[in-house]
Formats: C-alpha cells, structure tokens, sequence
C-alpha cells in the first residue's frame, strides 16, 4: 500500500494469522458483513495503490498514521459517495486499525490518533421509494403455484409485513418462526436479536410454503432449482443470499409490469406506514432494529405531507395584463 503524501520502507508481507485484515472479518458474525467489510477494505486498498487488483490482505495498515487517515477519509468524499458510503469505509478502516493494535503491530497513541476521524455528515433524505399497496398485490399474483412461487409469495409477504434488511431475511431459520406469536427471531446488525411480527395475511403464505418446505431444520426460506428442488446442505435447507433475494423481487415485479422494487424499499414503506399509523417512534425503531431513534425518523413521511398540504393552500393568481 503507497501512504498517501508520505515515504515508508517497504512493508515485510504479514501472515494472515497476524494480518489486521484477516482478523477483522473473522471477527464479524454474519457472512453478509465480512462480505461487505471485505469489499471496503478491499476498494481502500484499491483506492490507496492505485492497483485495480488490490486486496485489503497483506498490506501495511499498522504503519497509517493520523496524517494518512485524514487524506483518505478526504479521498473517498471526493469519490463522489454518498455519506453513509463513505462512513461504512471508515468504520471499516477503524476497525482494521483496532486490530493492529490488538495484534501489537502498532501502538496504543498510534491507533488512538489514526481513527479519530469525525463521520462525513449530509442531510440527504433516505434512499428507497414507497411500494404502494396495490404493486404489493400485483407482485403477488404473479407468485404462481410453483414451488418458486409459493416461496416468493411468503417471502414478499414476510417483507412488507416486517422491513426486514435483505441479510436479515436470509439468514432466518425455521426455529426463528413462531406461528402461535406470530413472530419471527430476526439478527439484525452487530448480532442484535430482535422479534418482529406478522399479519395474519403474511402468516398463511408462510405456512403454505412451509407445505412446500417442510419442517425440517434449516433455512426459513431458501434456493430452488429449476426443476423445483430445494437447496440443501447435510439434508438442511441454507439460506438464500442477498443478491438471491434481489433477483427474486426484480423478478416478480417484472412479471407483474411494475417498476423494479428493493428489500430496502419495503423497509422504508413499513417504517413511513408504521408512522403514519401512529405507532410512537421507540417502537417503530425496536421493530426494525435501528440504533438510534434519529435514524428511524429519517423516514418519517408525516412532515413532508404538512410541508406538502401548506403549500397546497397557495393560489397561484389568475393571469392578467398590467395596465
């Protein structure tokens, strides 16, 4: 790695049991997050040599110093990122700093002085669209009674009924669901757990694919090839991946010939419905496990139709000529 604005000796290679970069992402609990971890380290390292096949491994963090940290926290704005982009490179940076210092590769101050870097700030507005009800259903109906399909449903249902995250639906397992409660065990960021709940609706597709499915341990919803078997390992269902869920919504929204719609728009369109509703905010931020309320207002939909209505009471004056 070439330290920004500064010359260092050449790095002696790191073996991975003592490279920073491996022992972050061994740290991390969910496969989503170590492949997303990777992902910024790697483009930092990329960003850094200027090598487009760079890799996070083996390169020289414990030698950054505050000077470095600085210049790149100052390179990826310039990218052009988005804010929260650019805070999850730093956190990422952060923490592999953490491990040099665990690892004894650099010192205490060192490290203390490096990562103190204040979270680039912005006042965008949160991504994603509202879905509205009636898409929901079309998508719906495009779920035939194929195995694929009977998954897809439950598996739409589920995402409009909770906001789930994209990892958090994957990563559930049968034993997360308690139809009695109408609940489903969620691990969300960081390894929290929390309990979200189901509508009555959403709990009868999910029992219809559990037909499909089976009781068996495993993977609440999972792969399914082509001639309708489902994905297994050891006899267990695994989980579907990230990009597998998105393929999934592409896939019946298309057939339904409605505009494109992601997990993460279902979770905006749970949270603004949550609020509209009047549900009070600690709770809409317990059911879709943000940390910190701000974050969950974020999405609130109620002032912008107030700014929308006070606009609506304006009369533009009828045109006519001077005299």
């Amino acid at each position: 790695m070439s330290l920004p604005a500064l010359s260092e000796p050449r790095a002696l290679p790191i073996e991975p049991a003592r490279d920073p970069y491996h022992v972050y992402l061994d740290s991390l609990t969910s496969p989503e997050s170590r492949r997303t971890m990777r992902g910024c380290l790697d483009r930092l390292a990329r960003l850094l040599t200027g090598e487009e096949s760079a890799t996070g491994a083996g390169q020289p963090w414990h030698l950054l110093r505050y000077e470095h940290t600085v210049r790149i926290r100052t390179m990826l704005t310039d990218q052009g990122w988005s804010a929260a982009y650019v805070n999850k490179h730093l956190v990422a940076l952060r923490r592999v700093l953490k491990e040099a210092w665990r690892l004894g590769q650099t010192s205490a101050e060192d490290f203390a002085r490096a990562s103190d870097l204040a979270p680039v700030r912005a006042g965008r507005l949160p991504t994603g669209q509202h879905v509205p009800p009636e898409v929901v259903g079309a998508a719906l109906s495009a779920c035939d009674d194929s195995p694929a399909g009977v998954r897809d449903a439950a598996l739409i249902a589920v995402l409009y009924s909770t906001g789930c995250r994209r990892a958090e639906l994957g990563g559930l397992r049968l034993a997360d669901y308690d139809p009695g409660a109408r609940s489903l065990r969620v691990r969300g960021k960081r390894d929290k757990e929390r309990l979200v709940y189901l509508t009555t609706d959403a709990i009868g597709l999910v029992e219809r694919w559990l037909a499909v499915r089976r009781t068996g341990p495993g993977a609440l919803f999972c792969p399914i090839s082509r001639a309708g078997r489902l994905r297994e390992r050891d006899g267990r269902p695994v989980g579907l991946t990230g990009q597998g869920i998105a393929d999934i919504l592409a896939r019946r929204f298309g057939e339904a010939g409605a505009a494109p719609r992601t997990a993460h728009d279902f979770r905006r369109t749970f949270i603004g419905e949550l609020l509209d509703a009047g549900v009070d905010l600690a709770t809409a931020q317990a059911l879709v496990g943000h940390s910190s309320p701000a974050t969950t207002a974020r999405y609130d939909r109620r002032p912008e139709r107030t700014r929308r209505e006070a606009v609506d009471r304006l009369r533009l004056p009828a045109s006519r000529p001077l005299a």
